[in-house]
């Protein structure tokens, strides 16, 4: 049973906007928010004086000198005086945290026209700065000085899935095991951003430069590499949900479930391999759209670092738990795969500006869904999966969106 047919209407996403990901000097966190939104707004085919709500999601404001942002999205129009607008926080998921808010409002029918948006500038600040933002996700680590960040808390997860895991993943084509199949997770990753437009990294590094340590592919934290870890951006994109189509110039895309739960800090976890909050929050999302993960065209992962993502396979129920990498080694992911995972190229390749980064990943699906993709565009695709997390499993948001 879906949403719709468990709360008798519709919950549609009717237009978008997305900045391009990357360092932009040119660019306020400011003018970042008023563009995406009003390209969202306009492209739902409303008007500003149309929209009920607005949530913001961005992560750490301490990283730029302007704090309060919730209001930022009213400087586009003096229509939009007077609205209610919420910031949400929930580290690197706090846009999937303004999303659900947002569907949530519409499907109370205390909104009709909710506008989502999340928002990020990173670059301007200094490395420490950014560093020990990140690290106040992590309940251990708030607040002390890191050498490797929050590189080093994924570290660690790979470290005890190749020690679980590591024997049986070595075979031809990935002789060095989980660092092969990391590496061809990145590589993959990098050739899918090469389509995306938004993508803060236009480049196809290829299988053997994101499999070895080099100068220019140095070990951050072992086992992850330069290329296994996202980069630091600035960027936001915005998406209007409403009950109803609003006339806008491309189809609608349907909200038919959507999952969320939290898990405990890693230190209180007995298995640092399994992310239990974020199969759960797939049970959820897919329990409420009424289908599995055989039914889905594509699916949008948080790929903080590789590792995320090959965690992710066995967390959404593509492989059981220890054979993530059949499904990379096979080809399973891949564009012309049974399941293509993020086709945009990824937090890896497109960019993570962290708060932006949930909302980016829902316009992304929606655009695949209404067959506005461009050169991204997957044929036939008419159902997809959105997953964010913060922390390290931490905070875990699941969508499942379909074409109208």
């Amino acid at each position: 049973m879906s949403l719709r047919d468990q709360f008798g209407k519709d919950i549609l996403l009717t237009g978008w906007g997305h900045s391009r990901f990357g360092k932009l000097t040119d660019d306020t966190l400011e003018s970042l928010i008023v563009q995406v939104a009003g390209e969202a707004i306009r492209n739902s085919g409303l008007d500003p004086r149309d929209i009920d709500e607005i949530y913001l999601g961005q992560f750490n404001s301490g990283m730029q000198p302007l704090g309060f942002t919730s209001s930022l999205a009213l400087q586009l129009s003096a229509d939009l005086a007077n609205v209610p607008a919420t910031r949400t926080e929930n580290a690197c998921a706090s846009g999937s945290a303004a999303f659900q808010q947002g569907a949530k409002a519409v499907l109370a029918g205390t909104a009709r026209n909710v506008l989502v948006i999340g928002a990020e500038k990173m670059t301007d600040a200094g490395a420490d700065v950014v560093g020990a933002a990140l690290l106040g996700a992590s309940y251990e680590m708030a607040g002390k000085a890191s050498t490797t960040g929050f590189t080093g808390l994924f570290a660690e997860v790979a470290r005890h899935y190749d020690k679980r895991y590591g024997a049986d993943i070595a075979g031809p084509g990935f002789e060095a095991g989980l660092g092969d199949v990391l590496g061809s997770i990145a590589a993959k990753n990098h050739r899918n951003g090469m389509d995306n437009p938004y993508a803060q990294m236009h480049r196809d590094f290829g299988e053997e430069f994101c499999r070895t340590i080099s100068e220019k592919n140095p070990m951050v934290a072992e086992p992850l590499r330069r290329t296994d870890c996202s980069p630091v951006s600035d960027g936001a994109a915005a998406v209007v949900i409403s009950t109803s189509a609003g006339g806008g110039a491309t189809a609608p895309v349907r909200l038919a479930g959507f999952g969320h739960a939290n898990d405990f800090f890693p230190a209180e976890r007995r298995d640092p391999t399994e992310f239990a909050a974020t199969r759960a929050s797939w049970e959820r999302a897919l329990g409420m759209a009424g289908v599995g993960i055989e039914d889905l065209d594509f699916a949008e992962v948080h790929d903080c670092f590789t590792i995320a993502e090959l965690v992710m396979y066995e967390a959404m129920g593509l492989t059981p738990r220890g054979e993530g990498p059949r499904a990379i080694k096979e080809g399973w992911v891949h564009k012309d795969g049974r399941l293509p995972v993020n086709v945009s190229g990824g937090l890896k390749a497109k960019g993570h500006p962290v708060g932006a980064t949930g909302v980016s990943q829902h316009v992304i699906a929606a655009m695949q869904l209404s067959g506005t993709a461009g050169d991204m565009q997957l044929p036939g695709a008419r159902r997809g999966a959105v997953q964010n997390m913060g922390g390290v499993g931490i905070a875990n948001y699941v969508s499942v969106l379909e074409a109208v």
